[in-house]
């Protein structure tokens, strides 16, 4: 949905809110960012400790952990409520982590295949409830898909919004039209994102209530350091890009 979020963030460019939330916002996910920084250090020095027992003891440093990505994903929505145009295509992003998103965040489909690179040893307990998880979270995945596809096509579906794209502005006489079209739009594009939050986070649920305390803070540690070299890789592109 590259070309549908810039269109959209394009026509919310003239909403006097828009500019603060991507200042608080983007202030806020700078730090958090510094946050997740600190908690990849924790749990990566956790796991070099190789005690399991006091691995396990830590069950502190894995809520603190949840309760770092909750506090992103409630001050998301929040954001998100005001101006969600802004969440589909976000500028505090670089271009690479752009080109990742999937209904405003990452595609929890990932999340399996950090799992399988960082996790190793499972129980045939534990393979069967990941593979079911992974069933359950594929066919949500593909719902949410073809959601945000129709919203796409719902765009490109109204002359009047093809109109304004033409033209930059509405006729005398449709303002009131294309107040109601975008306010539906918005409604629809809110409600998919978030769908796709709850999926992201149910994912994430179940795929730690089938992992040992060990486990998990690999699996949590991977993630981070996952998300950690995109955004590095992705500043080191946008610089490169910026000094041609």
């Amino acid at each position: 949905m590259t070309a549908l979020a810039k269109y959209l963030r394009a026509m919310a460019d003239g909403n006097g809110s828009t500019s603060s939330i991507v200042e608080n916002f983007g202030a806020f996910f700078n730090g958090w960012l510094v946050r997740q920084e600190r908690f990849l250090e924790q749990l990566v020095q956790a796991l070099r400790s190789q005690d399991e027992e006091e691995i396990e003891r830590r069950g502190d440093l894995i809520q603190e952990v949840l309760s770092h990505y909750d506090q992103y994903s409630a001050e998301k929505f929040k954001a998100a409520r005001e101006q969600v145009l802004l969440f589909y295509s976000p500028p505090w992003l670089t271009s690479f982590e752009k080109a990742q998103l999937w209904v405003g965040g990452f595609k929890p489909f990932i999340l399996f295949k950090i799992l399988t690179n960082s996790v190793t040893e499972l129980t045939p307990e534990q393979e069967q409830a990941i593979e079911r998880v992974k069933c359950e979270t594929r066919k949500e995945e593909r719902e949410l898909t073809q959601a945000s596809a129709a919203i796409q096509e719902s765009l490109a579906a109204l002359p009047l919004l093809n109109l304004v794209r033409c033209c930059g502005r509405a006729v005398d006489g449709q303002e009131l039209e294309l107040e109601s079209a975008m306010r539906k739009l918005k409604e629809d594009m809110l409600r998919a994102l978030e769908s796709a939050d709850k999926l992201r986070g149910s994912t994430v649920r179940k795929l730690l209530q089938t992992l040992s305390p060990v486990q998990t803070v690999k699996l949590l540690a991977a993630s981070a350091e996952f998300q950690l070299a995109v955004r590095k890789w992705g500043l080191q592109k946008d610089q490169g890009r910026a000094a041609t």
